[in-house]
């Protein structure tokens, strides 16, 4: 029925309808959405699960833009996240940030679920922006009506020393923990190029990317810098971040990486092969490349 249909049935005005219509979209009792006929990435989101071992694999088209990556990773981890939600009904989120985070919260479905947590993964940028932790953490909890927890520090600390005196304080302590017992984790994933949002803005000043590199890093997860099998590298780094253990992170039961591009696959192949993902969400070009190693 038309808006002026459903007014006249009801005795409403038109512009009360359209209101109420906004409202049921945006608490997420109405849902509008277009299902797409198979394609490619079907058949290469199987091949992914098999060869990985993965819960799931969703892949999107490779656009022709690579500035329109992250949103079309985005809107294939926001459609995932809304039927995972719905479906498991976990208690807690863990949540890391970048861009392609940025995009999956925009397109991610309004809903109301006040019983959720959505919990910091890690230490954020001591700089302002619409892709740090804190305020990707902020936007998830919006978009789910849900509980906010940061994780009120910055991504590295000064010194390893300086990290063991942070965590050592029961409020940290209890974070630390806590960020391991959530029932799901959504992060990205970084790289070793001047793409890399961490290489160009979370970095220590004195640390020189090139030295990460000498050593066998690909990429981070967690701002953890590990080699091409997915094991942390020998670099003071890694002893500096204020983000969980590897060993932590996999006792999460749902485990999903988004990332994709040329300059990202490196990284996602580290992270496969060292099973730390249980759900990937990436393009059909990063996908090809993945299963062609």
């Amino acid at each position: 029925m038309t808006q002026a249909q459903i007014a006249e049935r009801m005795n409403l005005t038109r512009r009360r309808v359209n209101e109420y219509l906004a409202a049921a979209l945006e608490e997420g009792i109405v849902r509008v959405s277009f299902a797409s006929p198979p394609g490619p990435g079907m058949a290469l989101e199987s091949r992914l699960q098999e060869r990985f071992g993965l819960e799931a694999a969703i892949v999107v088209p490779t656009p022709a833009d690579p500035q329109l990556l992250h949103q079309a990773l985005g809107r294939g981890a926001a459609a995932y996240l809304d039927r995972l939600i719905a479906a498991r009904k976990p208690r807690s989120i863990g949540v890391g940030w970048g861009a392609t985070l940025r995009e999956t919260v925009i397109h991610m479905t309004p809903a109301s679920a006040p019983e959720i947590e959505v919990r910091s993964m890690m230490g954020g940028l001591t700089r302002g922006s619409e892709i740090n932790t804190f305020e990707i953490v902020r936007a998830f909890a919006q978009v789910l009506k849900a509980q906010c927890h940061y994780f009120a520090a910055p991504i590295y600390a000064e010194s390893p020393q300086s990290r063991e005196a942070i965590i050592s304080q029961s409020v940290f302590e209890r974070i630390f923990r806590q960020t391991c017992e959530v029932d799901i984790s959504f992060l990205s994933v970084g790289d070793v190029t001047r793409q890399s949002l961490q290489v160009r803005y979370g970095l220590p000043a004195a640390t020189d990317i090139s030295d990460l590199i000498a050593v066998g890093a690909v990429g981070d997860l967690l701002g953890r810098y590990v080699d091409t099998q997915g094991h942390p590298v020998a670099h003071p780094l890694n002893a500096q971040v204020l983000a969980p253990d590897l060993s932590d992170y996999r006792r999460i039961p749902c485990r999903i990486i988004a990332s994709g591009g040329p300059h990202k696959h490196a990284i996602l192949s580290a992270t496969l092969r060292a099973g730390l993902a249980t759900a990937l969400v990436t393009d059909e070009e990063s996908a090809r490349v993945l299963l062609a190693e």
